[in-house]
């Protein structure tokens, strides 16, 4: 589990003007330190390990219509849209990048994700 949340934490980090702290009893990434865009969720309700995120419209119907056991509507939040993401199966890092990128892109200012594409344009 420690190498798992190391790996989330290395994704979330490596975005613009990223804040960690914890929320609800678990970590948190914040967009611009304000905006929370993924939280970590080890112990909430399933003993299973993942994450939660924001997720552009129609993303979570999609996802977990299409991979119910990779994907699923977190409690608390699923109702605003929010992806629950399972991270002890088989991960995809590239995937799960892609995802997290998109979660940011989801509550980010214009500034902020203006510097995420800058980015991504020079690598």
């Amino acid at each position: 589990m420690d190498r798992v949340l190391e790996s989330l934490r290395g994704v979330c980090a490596g975005l613009p003007e990223v804040g960690e702290r914890v929320s609800h009893g678990e970590p948190a990434w914040f967009a611009g330190g304000k905006k929370m865009f993924v939280m970590f969720a080890d112990h909430h309700h399933d003993e299973r390990v993942g994450f939660w995120c924001a997720a552009p419209a129609g993303v979570q119907a999609e996802l977990v219509a299409a991979e119910p056991g990779r994907f699923y509507r977190p409690p608390y939040v699923g109702h605003r849209g929010w992806l629950g993401v399972y991270l002890d199966v088989d991960v995809d890092w590239d995937e799960i990048t892609e995802i997290v990128e998109d979660a940011y892109r989801t509550v980010a200012t214009k500034r902020l994700i203006a510097e995420l594409d800058r980015r991504i344009a020079a690598t």
